[in-house]
C-alpha cells in the first residue's frame, strides 16, 4: 500500500512538473514611445530567457489608437492578456482586470501616489513602473539667470525670493509685449497642477471627506488662485502671449522665451530638438507651507486582463517586471522615468545609477514622499482640460475674478459625477 501511494504521488508531481512547463504565450499591449517599448522589450526578453517556456508578444498602437482601441476590446473581450495602462486610466477599467492574486507583491515597496491609481475599491489592478509628476521643481537657463545677475542654481527660501528672481528675468520687446516669461506656468497642466497642490500646502482639500464630491470654493483654493492672480500682476508672465495655445512652456524654454518653466522633467528630453541650446537645471520650487504636498497622476505601468487565460503567468511577469528592483532600474533608465519603487530612491547606489544619466532628478526625489495620488475621478481630463484649466485662465488673463471660478470649477466638476 505504501508503495502504491508513493507511486500515485510521484504521478501527480510529474504531472504538476510538465503542467507547469507547457508552452504559454502572452500578447502584451502598449502605446507606441520609443524608450517606453524599448524598455518593455528589455524586460520580456530577459523574462523569456528565464521562463523558456513562455513567449510574451508585445504589439504598440499610436496613442490616440491605443485609447480607442482600449475602449472597444475591454468591453468586447478581445484584449490582450497584459495591458500597459496609465496609472489614472486603472479604475475605469477595473471591471475587465484580473486584480493581484494575494501574496503576490508587497505593496509598501512603492510610493502611495504611484500605487494609489492602481488601487480600486481596496484591490490592486496592477502595478505603477513610473512616479508621474508634473509639480514641484522648474526648469531653470543659466545664461538667463547670470544675465539678470541672479545666483545660479537658484535655491528660494519661499515665494517672496522666487517671485523677486522671475520679476527680475522677465523682459519686454520695443512692441511693448512680453518677450520673455521670467516664470512660465500657463499651460494647461502647470497651472492645474499648480492649483491642486497650492490647497494641499495651504492646508485644504479638493475632495470632500469620503471622496464622493469636489470642493473648490475654499479658503484654501482662493488663496493659491490669488497667488497665481499675483504673478501675473506683478509681470512674471503674460497669461495672453504664454499658454498651451500660445509660446508652449516646453518650446518657451528651450527657445529662450521663458526664463523658468513649471514643467514635468519629462521635458528635459525636448532638449534634443534645440542643440544649441546651453546649460540648464531642475530646481525644487517653495511651499506654501512646512511640507511641499502635492497631487500625482499615477503613471505608467502593467495591468492583467481578466480574460487571460494564464493570469498566473501575466502577474508573474508584472512581479519580474515592477517589483524587482533590478528589473524595475533598468526599465527607468531606458524609459528616462521617475522610479515608483521606492527601493531605487532610497538606495544609494540605485539613485546614483538614475542620477548618472539624469542629474536633474536630484532635486526631484526629495518631493516623491510628499505626492498624493489625485484621486479616482469620474473623468480626470474633463475636469483638467475642460472645467478647472479654462476657468483659471480666464481668471490669469482678467476675464473674471477668482471668486466666480471657484464658484464654476465647483459646480462644473461636480457635474461630471454621474
Amino acid at each position: 500500500m505504501r508503495k502504491l501511494l508513493i507511486t500515485i504521488l510521484f504521478l501527480m508531481l510529474t504531472v504538476t512538473v510538465v503542467s507547469a512547463q507547457e508552452p504559454v504565450t502572452l500578447r502584451l499591449w502598449a502605446h507606441q514611445e520609443g524608450a517606453f517599448n524599448a524598455g518593455t522589450q528589455a524586460l520580456i526578453d530577459a523574462y523569456m530567457a528565464e521562463n523558456p517556456n513562455v513567449t510574451i508578444q508585445m504589439e504598440t498602437f499610436a496613442y490616440d489608437l491605443y485609447i480607442q482601441t482600449l475602449q472597444t476590446a475591454l468591453p468586447a473581450g478581445d484584449e490582450a492578456d497584459i495591458l500597459a495602462l496609465f496609472g489614472s486610466w486603472v479604475c475605469s477599467y477595473a471591471d475587465r482586470l484580473a486584480p493581484m492574486p494575494e501574496g503576490v507583491v508587497d505593496t509598501s515597496l512603492f510610493f502611495e501616489a504611484a500605487l494609489d491609481g492602481y488601487t480600486c475599491n481596496e484591490g490592486v489592478y496592477g502595478l505603477p513602473q513610473e512616479f508621474n509628476l508634473e509639480y514641484g521643481a522648474v526648469l531653470v537657463n543659466k545664461s538667463q539667470f547670470e544675465a539678470a545677475g541672479l545666483t545660479y542654481p537658484p535655491a528660494w527660501a519661499d515665494w517672496e525670493a522666487f517671485i523677486a528672481d522671475a520679476k527680475a528675468l522677465a523682459q519686454t520687446g520695443n512692441d511693448g509685449l512680453m518677450s520673455v516669461a521670467g516664470y512660465h506656468f500657463t499651460n494647461a497642466d502647470a497651472v492645474t497642477f499648480s492649483f491642486l497642490a497650492g490647497i494641499l500646502q495651504n492646508g485644504g482639500d479638493y475632495w470632500n471627506e469620503d471622496r464622493t464630491a469636489f470642493t473648490f470654493n475654499t479658503d484654501a483654493a482662493r488663496t493659491t488662485l490669488n497667488q497665481m492672480v499675483r504673478m501675473v500682476e506683478e509681470g512674471i508672465v503674460d497669461p495672453v502671449l504664454f499658454n498651451d495655445s500660445a509660446n508652449w512652456g516646453g518650446n518657451a524654454f528651450f527657445t529662450g522665451q521663458a526664463a523658468i518653466t513649471l514643467i514635468g522633467p519629462w521635458a528635459v528630453y525636448l532638449k534634443e530638438d534645440f542643440p544649441d541650446f546651453g546649460e540648464f537645471d531642475y530646481v525644487a520650487l517653495p511651499s506654501f507651507g512646512g511640507e511641499p504636498h502635492f497631487a500625482a497622476d499615477s503613471g505608467w505601468g502593467l495591468t492583467v486582463s481578466q480574460n487571460s487565460a494564464a493570469s498566473d503567468v501575466a502577474w508573474d511577469f508584472l512581479k519580474f517586471a515592477a517589483a524587482t528592483s533590478e528589473n524595475a532600474l533598468e526599465w527607468n533608465k531606458t524609459s528616462h522615468t521617475i522610479p515608483a519603487l521606492r527601493s531605487l530612491v532610497e538606495d544609494e547606489a540605485a539613485r546614483d545609477a538614475i542620477l548618472a544619466d539624469a542629474p536633474w532628478l536630484g532635486s526631484v526625489f526629495p518631493l516623491l514622499p510628499y505626492g498624493r495620488y489625485i484621486g479616482d475621478m469620474p473623468d480626470r481630463d474633463l475636469a483638467f482640460y475642460d472645467i478647472i484649466y479654462p476657468y483659471i485662465l480666464d481668471t490669469l488673463q482678467g476675464v473674471m475674478s477668482a471668486d466666480e471660478a471657484l464658484i464654476l470649477i465647483e459646480e462644473d466638476t461636480n457635474s461630471t459625477f454621474g
